[in-house]
């Protein structure tokens, strides 16, 4: 995907003068290094002192190590999986190799590199994920844990592959902030996990090689940091990474004012991508775990190295981490909202480790539970190791901040709304901005959307992300209003897309009521918002769970002058849908457990059920990254000329 003109005007547009100037700086800067040679800095007598404390690794329950020496051997054997696509080339990886195009990204300057272009490059997160080395992370918790040689040796051939093969400057992998950083803090933890094995120091501080590439690393991260309206998840992950190198590799003359530099960076960036109520701002849940898995690695640098962090850094991975433990719903899944791209700020585990669990567990460990915390009873790797280094509270009660005495269920501030019935059940309202920053980068055009779950199925489901570059129909499928539980007018989207990470429009919603003290008692919770995405008209949503009819109401309004019409309700894969003219009779099996639902569909419009349709695409969901497999979306179409609502009731069943 190249961009074109009009798309460089568009994003211009969406600037301010300061971020203008800063990126014409980074040009000059640009175009200076091309021809600079900078002078490396001598360092001698390098030591690594940011190890583990002693039993650290011993308490790592039997079970999380288990599923970790399972897919580190996975690893050892060559395989993995990416974004759906399967890998058996991991005992000697090509750096540059896209095995989904079957294309090698171009050698040369790095910022001369047309990353977006797949035709050029490939698939380019196809190509940096394994570039991340959050796999030898993997690998080198599996050596600290069992002793085993074989996974340091693979660790430190792999390393020495990588930092031939990509010279600094050179290539695709220096191409973008946010995989430097989070390649500086897996190289970090890599050094820290193999402290034991003989050879760690030949690898790394003894290593000129390796000194080279983290400073380049370093300096490239200083240069060049995302500005203004990109300085999103992306800002966070690049001040984490580069704080926790000078921490930990604190070997330069300039590792000290890089640290304090990139911890100013960090503490402003955190607040910057958090809501008081401890959402992320970019309104994507799987950003919100990136962030918090960024935060938290980095604050367990700074205790670790006895840097005092500014006193709002704990205050607001606190709020993150009750905020996720507030939203989840009875199987510890979050909201599926906005972009998700399966990425991850620390991975020291195996697979089938719930990630969402896992951030509980360190919050825990760290932070304190509260008396309405959901119970996580699953193990990992990362919180012991993570809960050794970080400074805890004494308690719930000495957190720095006044924390929620129940379970918040309204988001004020991100517009976000849980409802909660009986049995599971379980409502996602969205009534909050359209994304982060001028460009809302990860945001979909999902306002007033709803999102059902029982007992952790998806029922009426988001259907998710699937792709970024390369694909730009299903890109903006995935990322549009009919790709979401929420009305459609005259077949526009709510908010205008410039190109596939560009808003240049932004509806704007406000919550009208938000009554979630019903559920408890068997009474019933309200839910009211609208927003002004459609020229001349309102959309209006009203959405009751009476909890002891376990029954879903949504009520759709267009005011203003109405149009063409398409409320569209995507089912879950795991749910069977019999349509009957304005009826549909749904069923699922939950734990061996036969479940079922009746929706009742507005009768004034015109109702057909689509699954798996490409052309246009319609009828799909996407599990994660790369993913999708088809799922029934009932499209019902018609008119809206203001005279009444269109009702759609659920009802839950046994």
């Amino acid at each position: 995907m190249t961009m074109s003109v009009g798309w460089y005007l568009r994003r211009l547009s969406r600037m301010g003068p300061r971020e203008i100037g800063g990126r014409a700086g980074d040009a000059l800067r640009r175009r200076h290094w091309r021809s600079a040679r900078p002078r490396v800095p001598n360092v001698s007598g390098a030591r690594f002192t940011a190890v583990l404390p002693a039993g650290a690794v011993a308490s790592v329950s039997p079970d999380a190590a288990k599923r970790l020496v399972a897919e580190a051997d996975r690893l050892m054997a060559g395989h993995a999986e990416y974004f759906g696509v399967v890998r058996d080339d991991l005992a000697d990886p090509d750096w540059w190799y896209d095995p989904k195009t079957g294309r090698r990204a171009p050698w040369g300057y790095a910022f001369g590199v047309p990353y977006r272009d797949e035709d050029v490059v490939g698939d380019v997160k196809q190509i940096w994920e394994l570039s991340r080395h959050q796999y030898l992370t993997v690998l080198a918790a599996a050596y600290a844990v069992t002793g085993d040689e074989r996974y340091a040796e693979r660790v430190a051939g792999h390393l020495r592959s990588w930092w031939a093969a990509n010279a600094p400057l050179h290539g695709v992998h220096w191409t973008s902030g946010i995989e430097l950083g989070i390649r500086l803090l897996s190289w970090v933890w890599i050094r820290r996990l193999l402290d034991g094995w003989p050879g760690a120091a030949g690898l790394f501080e003894d290593n000129p090689v390796a000194l080279h590439q983290i400073w380049h690393h370093q300096r490239w991260l200083a240069a060049f940091p995302s500005r203004g309206s990109s300085a999103n998840n992306h800002a966070v992950a690049e001040a984490a990474g580069q704080f926790a190198a000078s921490c930990a590799f604190g070997w330069f003359p300039a590792s000290a004012r890089l640290r304090d530099d990139a911890l100013r960076s960090l503490e402003r960036h955190l607040r910057g991508n958090t809501f008081l109520s401890g959402l992320n701002r970019e309104l994507a849940t799987e950003y919100h775990g990136l962030v918090l898995e960024l935060g938290l690695a980095a604050l367990a640098e700074a205790d670790l190295a006895g840097v005092p962090v500014p006193p709002s850094v704990r205050p607001v991975l606190l709020r993150m981490t009750d905020a996720l433990a507030a939203v989840v719903d009875d199987r510890l899944r979050p909201p599926r909202q906005g972009d998700a791209d399966d990425g991850h700020g620390l991975v020291v585990d195996g697979a089938g480790t719930d990630r969402w669990a896992s951030l509980l567990a360190t919050g825990e460990a760290v932070f304190g539970r509260l008396p309405w915390w959901p119970e996580v009873t699953a193990a990992d790797v990362r919180t012991p190791l993570l809960a050794a280094l970080v400074r805890p509270y004494p308690g719930a009660t000495a957190a720095p901040v006044a924390r929620p005495a129940k379970r918040p269920a309204h988001f004020a501030d991100a517009g976000l709304t849980v409802l909660r019935g009986p049995d599971g059940i379980w409502c996602r309202c969205d009534g909050g901005p359209h994304g982060f920053l001028s460009i809302a980068a990860h945001a979909h055009a999902d306002a007033l959307s709803v999102e059902v779950r029982h007992d952790g199925v998806d029922v009426l489901a988001d259907p998710g992300t699937y792709c970024y570059h390369g694909q730009p129909v299903w890109r903006r499928y995935f990322r549009s209003t009919l790709g979401h539980n929420t009305l459609e007018l005259d077949g526009a989207d709510q908010s205008v897309s410039g190109g596939p990470f560009l808003w240049t429009r932004h509806a704007r919603s406000r919550v009208l009521a938000a009554d979630t003290s019903g559920a408890p008692d068997g009474g019933t919770s309200r839910w009211c918002a609208e927003h002004d995405g459609y020229p001349r008209s309102v959309h209006r949503r009203q959405v009751e769970l009476t909890a002891g009819r376990r029954e879903l109401k949504v009520v759709d309004e267009v005011l203003g002058r109405g149009g063409a019409v398409r409320l569209a309700f995507h089912l879950g894969p795991a749910i069977a849908a019999v349509l009957t003219e304005n009826r549909a009779e749904l069923s699922w099996t939950r734990d061996g457990e036969e479940r079922s639902a009746a929706l009742d569909l507005p009768g004034q419009l015109r109702w057909q059920a689509h699954r798996g349709e490409t052309d246009p695409p319609l009828g799909w969901y996407s599990p994660g990254f790369g993913r999708r497999e088809p799922a029934t979306t009932l499209v019902g179409t018609g008119f809206a000329d203001g005279a009444q609502g269109f009702t759609t009731v659920l009802r839950f069943r046994g």
